[in-house]
């Protein structure tokens, strides 16, 4: 009975270390933030934001947001909603459990496989702990690789269990498995090669024509997924034409980034989250990437061991949809591409080592020895890499630490600094992002949002129509064009831009904020009012949509509305002296005056420079005959403007009625 229940104990043992060493190594996302990359389009999303419902399953199914088909990772998004609410942490969390559970899954599946239970807990641990997976465990926008992953082994699983007794119920929870993986990530349409390797070795399974043919309806679903991607990430125009990136060019990048990949699998240095295409890639590393491959699949067929072939062949074959001779985005490659493939590898590794050492003598100690170096040297790497992932701006600042010429690092740490308020720091980056690529919508965009922020709009309004001829589909920049438009006194043309923004982009909150104020600025609140409700709806955490129509409740007398909208804008951002000073006014309107004086001060605490919360501060100071209150008030105005005739007025009325005390 002890000898039986042995081999379930130390599985069970194994089960549980891999889980604790990835638990180890990635628990500190769980503090990480969201970034600005990618990130927005998944959980910034209305859809997502309003949790699972029958019209946001049929939104999952039919959306073609992100550029991508995968109605799965929309509901896991969804579900990230209902079940935590808004925050970055749980999300983390979600990733990290699903890379857990695939790892853990990728081990039985091994394990059953071939019966070596130590190979396979190798395989699975180089899974768990590689560095190349951090993009992918600690990325929220990732969540398509891990959920993808999970349903990736747990179809090697049904395959498995299908093999073993074959029946038309087996065969459906195969089929059911491989369609969860393609509507999580429709990468996956390689898994059916994967299963026919998987047939040679280790199954030994016979018969070509009839196991290919058993596999006919998973290929028909591979070709339909492919088909259904190419469309939809053609039209959301994230597939690059010849004419942007030549095929000669795909195809040398491609063999480049193969052996990349797999110099990393064993030296992983460097990893950013975005690496630039090369202007040029000499025909010399073409030549020798093409022969690398060439001689290495030469020299795993001839040598006639299956883990050699298996590994080798799915290594390439997984990476296939990625290498970019369909290019879809401007990447020259990226680490979430292994999340899969690498797992090729890690067998030939595995199989390979133990064939070579296990017969020695010492060779036992040796392989177990390395494991553990192996390990403990992933765990490291993969941790101190994990840091750079906190937030947008280490993430980024890493990127241009390791790469040159990075224009996407360079716009996306400049977007992060410019929403921490450091504007003027943005702006270089935004002018290095252009220097690399004059060719970047977003970096034009972004440049001249930043020029806006600092009231430079005549310099801002050329960079933004440019990223609008760059990209007539970008409805950020049509949004800023509205705002530099209202800036300069030209709303009906703001207001133009900012319709053609909600064209493209009807959940769009910026737009519809955008609009609700410029309607108001032409005086038409009825149009106005629904507009910024709906910038509401859509962001409840809108500071400025709040603001503004807190001022469109001002201007047409429902006060108490108001200080309601403008009491929010300053729970939202305490920092905006104009809520402060508005809230002030409205408050005064009603006779508050206590706490219209509170946020007058407050208004010119943040804002030293603030003539007229200076003057409603004096005013309503006097009017509660707080006089050597008032007075200074009075004086500070006539500093900032000397010839404001009801100021000079108040502070000769303060002095006088002082003097009557």
């Amino acid at each position: 009975m002890a000898r039986a229940s042995h081999p379930r104990r130390r599985n069970l043992w194994i089960y549980l270390g891999l889980a604790i060493v990835v638990l180890a190594v990635y628990s500190e996302v769980r503090h990480f933030e969201f970034l600005n990359y990618d990130d927005p389009d998944y959980v910034d999303n209305a859809h997502v934001r309003a949790g699972l419902s029958l019209a946001n399953a049929v939104w999952a199914f039919t959306s073609t947001d992100a550029a991508n088909w995968f109605p799965l990772t929309w509901f896991s998004h969804m579900l990230d909603r209902d079940l935590f609410g808004v925050g970055s942490g749980a999300d983390h969390l979600m990733n990290l459990l699903l890379h857990m559970l695939s790892a853990l899954l990728l081990f039985a599946v091994m394990k059953q496989m071939t019966g070596a239970v130590w190979r396979s807990a190798f395989v699975a641990l180089i899974f768990a702990l590689h560095p190349l997976h951090i993009e992918s465990v600690a990325w929220v926008a990732e969540r398509k690789d891990v959920l993808s992953g999970l349903f990736f082994f747990a179809t090697l699983w049904a395959y498995l269990n299908y093999v073993e007794r074959r029946g038309i119920g087996r065969y459906m929870l195969l089929t059911l498995a491989f369609c969860c993986a393609l509507m999580s990530k429709p990468t996956t349409v390689t898994l059916p090669f994967v299963l026919l390797l998987l047939d040679y070795w280790p199954l030994k399974r016979h018969g070509w024509t009839r196991l290919v043919l058993e596999k006919a309806p998973l290929i028909a679903l591979s070709i339909l997924a492919s088909a259904i991607t190419f469309i939809v990430q053609q039209r959301g125009g994230a597939v690059l034409s010849a004419t942007q990136i030549p095929l000669s060019m795909r195809i040398g990048n491609a063999l480049v980034s193969y052996i990349t990949y797999l110099a990393q699998f064993f030296w992983p240095v460097n990893l950013a989250v975005f690496y630039p295409y090369p202007a040029a890639i000499p025909l010399r590393q073409e030549i020798a990437a093409g022969s690398i491959l060439a001689a290495i699949t030469a020299a795993t067929l001839a040598a006639r061991r299956g883990y050699l072939t298996v590994g080798w062949f799915w290594f390439l074959g997984t990476l296939l949809p990625m290498i970019g001779l369909i290019q879809a985005g401007v990447q020259s490659r990226a680490d979430r591409y292994t999340y899969l493939p690498l797992t090729g590898l890690a067998i030939m590794l595995a199989w390979g080592l133990t064939e070579q050492l296990e017969p020695r003598a010492w060779g036992k100690k040796a392989l177990a020895g390395a494991s553990i170096a192996a390990s403990i040297a992933m765990a490291a790497v993969t941790y101190a890499n994990l840091q750079h992932w906190h937030d947008s701006i280490s993430l980024f600042r890493h990127a241009i630490e390791v790469t040159d010429g990075n224009y996407i690092a360079d716009n996306n740490l400049g977007v992060a600094l410019r929403k921490t308020g450091r504007t003027a720091e943005a702006i270089p980056l935004f002018e290095a992002a252009l220097s690399a690529n004059p060719m970047h919508a977003e970096a034009q965009n972004n440049l001249g949002e930043a020029l806006l922020l600092h009231s430079k709009v005549d310099q801002a309004i050329p960079h933004i129509v440019e990223a609008l001829r760059l990209n007539p589909q970008l409805a950020d920049a049509h949004v800023n064009l509205g705002a530099a438009l209202n800036k300069s006194g030209r709303f009906a043309e703001a207001a133009e831009q900012y319709r053609i923004a909600l064209q493209l982009q009807p959940e769009n909150a910026d737009a519809h904020g955008g609009l609700g104020a410029t309607l108001t600025e032409l005086d038409r609140s009825a149009e106005a009012l629904p507009q910024l409700l709906e910038a509401i709806r859509i962001r409840p955490e809108y500071a400025d949509a709040h603001y503004n129509l807190g001022r469109l409740f001002g201007l047409t007398g429902r006060t108490d509305e108001a200080i309601a909208q403008f009491s929010e804008t300053i729970r939202l951002d305490p920092s905006s002296a104009e809520a402060h000073f508005n809230l002030g006014t409205a408050f005064a309107s009603k006779d508050r005056m206590a706490e219209a004086v509170d946020q007058f001060r407050s208004a010119v605490r943040l804002q030293p420079d603030y003539m007229s919360a200076h003057f409603n501060l004096a005013s309503a100071l006097a009017s509660e005959a707080r006089y050597d209150e008032a007075i200074p008030e009075f004086s500070e105005v006539l500093r900032l403007k000397p010839d404001f005739r009801e100021a000079r007025q108040g502070l000769e009325y303060c002095l006088a009625l002082r003097k009557q005390k």
